[in-house]
């Protein structure tokens, strides 16, 4: 069996990664598999690629993503 690192770590890194996201306004909880992003994004472009960075992380089962868009 391979030891993966945590969930928080495993979505933090997918984060960090997507050229889209600015990790910067962003906050997350998981709780068994369930993940809530919150905070402030600049474009709804920005709220759907936090999501799509978390669709393909092992042990997402369900996102909510509670992200606002504010424009100014």
């Amino acid at each position: 069996m391979i030891n993966l690192p945590p969930l928080d770590d495993r979505i933090l890194t997918a984060l960090e990664r997507n050229p889209h996201v600015s990790r910067r306004n962003l906050r997350f909880e998981t709780t068994e598999g369930r993940v809530v992003l919150r905070g402030v994004v600049g474009t709804y472009y920005q709220k759907q690629m936090a999501q799509e960075a978390l669709r393909n992380v092992d042990g997402v089962d369900e996102i909510a993503n509670e992200l606002e868009v504010c424009w100014g």
